[in-house]
């Protein structure tokens, strides 16, 4: 079965809770801090934070510490495709392991292999649909402040 895993529903879910904290006024956008996220939808705070930091590692968003400290969107929503938010997650996205196949370790079946290019097919089209869509889509479409604009009004560094 195709399914995206907790982590990536939770990065998902997250980024949008973070996104839409920063619609509108500049002055009411602010910086939002994992425990908030975690309440907010009853997600584990250490499971949670760990994917935080996954998505500010690939730099899907920015981490600030200190008191008031928390995270931004690294861009704009309608520059952070879903396809980036699961691979940052979970790695090279495929539904067949043939699809990533590793230098070395060919698979078994390839010579006889009668499903290889239409899951192939299945496979590019889904990563086409995951890379066409974006965060902003799956919020409806609402255009976002940036983050630089946020950090300036807050008088953040970056």
């Amino acid at each position: 079965m195709l399914k995206f895993s907790k982590k990536a529903d939770y990065g998902l879910m997250a980024l949008q809770y973070i996104a839409a904290v920063q619609f509108g006024d500049v002055t009411r956008a602010r910086i939002v801090n994992t425990k908030e996220i975690a309440e907010e939808y009853n997600i584990p705070l250490e499971l949670l934070a760990k994917v935080l930091q996954t998505l500010a590692k690939s730099g899907l968003i920015e981490s600030h510490n200190g008191p008031k400290g928390g995270y931004l969107l690294a861009k704009s929503a309608r520059d952070i495709t879903i396809a980036q938010v699961l691979e940052s997650i979970e790695g090279p996205l495929g539904i067949t392991d043939c699809y990533h196949e590793k230098e070395g370790e060919p698979c078994m079946q390839r010579e006889h292999c009668t499903i290889r290019t239409p899951l192939l097919k299945v496979q590019d089209s889904i990563y086409q649909l995951l890379n066409s869509m974006t965060l902003q889509d799956m919020m409806g479409g609402t255009p976002l402040i940036t983050v630089q604009s946020i950090t300036t009004a807050q008088g953040v560094e970056r």
